[in-house]
């Protein structure tokens, strides 16, 4: 398989050496400074890049109908644009906020924990998310899509950064050091509390699920996201 690497930082390489390792081809390396792009040799576009890169790389990819695993997070206001791009040109598109396999099987436990939870008012939740110090964007979209999780199974409307209301949950994000990404959540009574936690130990996980999302993504169309991908 021949893969378009958009951003090519700490975990465009990574990918890059995941990627070899499974016996694929990088055929091109698109970052910052890179002027113009050949898309006829790619089989599949894997965008790990910046929040302001990320739309022009996706919908330029799809237009030239290269299916598209986006892993850049801080640019969803613009993901129903890249859905509509996706539908008219009959393409293919992955979005994830997280596409370790392990954070993805933490998600489904998340929601199934918060369902469990939602009758119990005695419990107030909150989430900690911590990660490197290059991170550029806060709360990350791993925990947003945990939020996500736990409102569509709780009484909860939204999250929040600052100050929490009683319907709001509360996200503390820490960046320090080279941590690669640890999401803690918590439900907590005046009489014990509940902890989940999922920690990555480093990047390779990421970049193995993206790989992995790219190898299914080939030859589909249409919207998909992780669950398909390992059929949960």
């Amino acid at each position: 398989m021949n893969i378009g690497l958009f951003g090519y930082g700490k975990m465009g390489k990574i990918i890059e050496q995941v990627a070899i390792d499974r016996g694929h081809y990088i055929v091109a390396k698109i970052d910052v400074d890179t002027k113009e792009i050949d898309f006829s040799e790619m089989d599949v576009a894997i965008d790990f890049s910046t929040p302001d890169a990320a739309f022009g790389n996706i919908s330029k990819s799809l237009e030239k109908g290269i299916p598209v695993i986006s892993g850049t997070t801080g640019w969803l206001d613009r993901y129903d644009e890249a859905v509509k791009i996706c539908e008219k040109r009959q393409g293919a598109f992955i979005y994830a906020s997280n596409f370790s396999l392990g954070v993805n099987v933490f998600f489904e436990l998340n929601a199934h924990l918060a369902k469990m939870m939602g009758n119990l008012k005695e419990y107030a939740v909150s989430m900690e998310e911590i990660h490197h110090d290059q991170k550029l964007d806060a709360p990350s979209g791993t925990a947003i899509t945990l939020a996500e999780g736990i409102m569509a199974n709780t009484d909860y409307g939204k999250w929040t950064s600052g100050k929490a209301e009683k319907d709001e949950i509360p996200i503390s994000s820490k960046r320090t050091g080279s941590v690669p990404g640890t999401h803690i959540i918590d439900y907590s009574s005046s009489v014990d509390s509940i902890e989940i936690k999922h920690t990555a130990h480093n990047r390779e996980g990421f970049a193995l699920g993206a790989v992995i999302a790219a190898e299914w993504i080939v030859g589909k169309t249409g919207v998909f996201d992780m669950k398909d991908v390992l059929g949960l």
